[in-house]
């Protein structure tokens, strides 16, 4: 299901970070910082699938230059506290293609340098090797004044200001979700993402009857493991899965975040099963099967472990006709009158069980009796049946059954006695 992710950080001297160094470790270049006199390289990192700078029309051509932009941003900022750049950190729909994710990402970057008249300078990365397959994401780092003809002019203040910049952002979140959307619905996916918060969707959810989606959205955050905890953890599960082992997390935070995924799988692998069921159950009542006949199908369905999870419905169709040992065809072909297909698919189910209780019911089925039974399996004479013992108690008097609990406890208390006797003598001999 695509999720939906925009964050936005700000570069700061004071927590002592520097343009030129944010910008080479996402792009993964080598840049000289003229301001600080130190060296930024990082032309080793890997998964950067794209990078691109987008300026305003009448930018100065160095401003397509990563290493003179970025060190000409550094240099239009004296303060020592100073935010140089502003990173805009999104989330890139892994439902739609790669064209499609760049080409989003470049629209949501021209319509900054539009609204704001700011540079910006864009990478695409892929997931990490050892993560979630399905993180691609994207940078975008933006200076924080305008780029005109001249150089860098006046800071973008309706960003900063603690009136304006909400709403703003709020604004920016809307546009990202609409490129998303349009991307999805191109690509032929019915998932949509939302940027609102988690409680406006909860609102909404309820509103449009959906108690699932609304219950999935109220639930705490996700607690953040950090960098060292999450490299920690990163090696570990590396280490488990050369050595062929189960992952166990290796911090206190690694524990909770792995038991509340553990849970939320859990959860969504619950009401997967419980929709399976569902519709294999309307599917088989419109084939004509009965209420029972359609109960097993969908309980069979439910618990199988290889699931085809394409909902389609030709695909559908062919994997109830597997798990119901049937073809489609004999599902449009007319039935024989007098056949009792419940009886039929209960008979098979209960073949299966190797036990002697399941042979039993089985024969039961057919009309036997159980002396035929106790014939036919060779039972020991004078060897009581399940059935025969439960028949037994069942149709003992209450009063009987009293007093037999009553000697049951009688002889259980004797026990006990004789255990503390034993335990107060052991107890003279130390």
């Amino acid at each position: 299901m695509a999720s939906y992710h925009l964050s936005v950080k700000t570069i700061k001297r004071s927590a002592g970070r520097s343009a030129t160094a944010a910008a080479a470790y996402r792009v993964g270049e080598r840049i000289e910082c003229q301001r600080e006199g130190r060296i930024h390289d990082y032309t080793r990192k890997q998964g950067i699938e794209e990078t691109f700078i987008l300026a305003p029309k009448d930018a100065p051509d160095w401003a397509l230059d990563r290493s003179k932009l970025w060190n000409e941003v550094e240099a239009s900022e004296t303060r020592r506290n100073s935010v140089t750049a502003r990173e805009w950190e999104l989330a890139l729909p892994s439902e739609i293609s790669a064209e499609d994710r760049s080409q989003i990402t470049r629209d949501f970057a021209q319509e900054l340098v539009s609204r704001y008249g700011v540079a910006v300078d864009v990478a695409i990365h892929s997931p990490h090797r050892e993560g979630d397959q399905r993180n691609h994401h994207a940078h975008v780092l933006t200076s924080t004044r305008k780029l005109e003809a001249g150089g860098f002019t006046a800071k973008t203040r309706v960003l900063d200001s603690a009136k304006t910049g909400g709403v703003e952002i709020e604004q920016m979140r809307g546009v990202w979700a609409e490129l998303q959307n349009r991307a999805l619905e191109r690509a032929g996916q019915a998932e949509r993402v939302d940027h609102r918060s988690l409680d406006a969707q909860r609102e909404a959810a309820l509103e449009r009857g959906d108690a699932l989606t609304a219950e999935e959205l109220d639930r705490d955050p996700e607690l953040k493991l950090g960098p060292a905890a999450n490299s920690m953890e990163r090696r570990a599960k590396a280490m488990a899965e050369r050595q062929g082992r189960e992952y166990k997390p290796v911090t206190e935070r690694g524990a909770v975040v792995h038991a509340a995924r553990q849970a939320r799988a859990a959860f969504r692998e619950m009401r997967a099963r419980l929709e399976l069921a569902r519709e294999t159950y309307g599917i088989e009542r419109e084939a004509g099967q009965g209420r029972v006949s359609a109960g097993l199908a969908a309980l069979r369905a439910a618990t199988a472990k290889d699931r085809d999870r394409d909902r389609n419905p030709d695909h559908f169709r062919e994997r109830l006709a597997r798990v119901v040992d049937r073809s489609r065809d004999q599902d449009d072909a007319p039935k024989p009158e007098g056949r009792n297909y419940a009886r039929e698919r209960l008979k098979e189910i209960m073949e299966k069980d190797a036990g002697r209780d399941g042979q039993s019911a089985v024969h039961k089925l057919d009309g036997h009796s159980e002396s035929e039974l106790a014939g036919d399996t060779g039972r020991e004479d004078g060897k009581p049946s399940v059935n025969e013992r439960l028949k037994d108690v069942l149709n003992k008097p209450r009063e009987k059954l009293e007093i037999e609990d009553e000697r049951e406890q009688e002889r259980g208390d004797d026990e006990n006695e004789n255990t503390r006797d034993r335990d107060r003598g052991e107890g003279h001999s130390l």
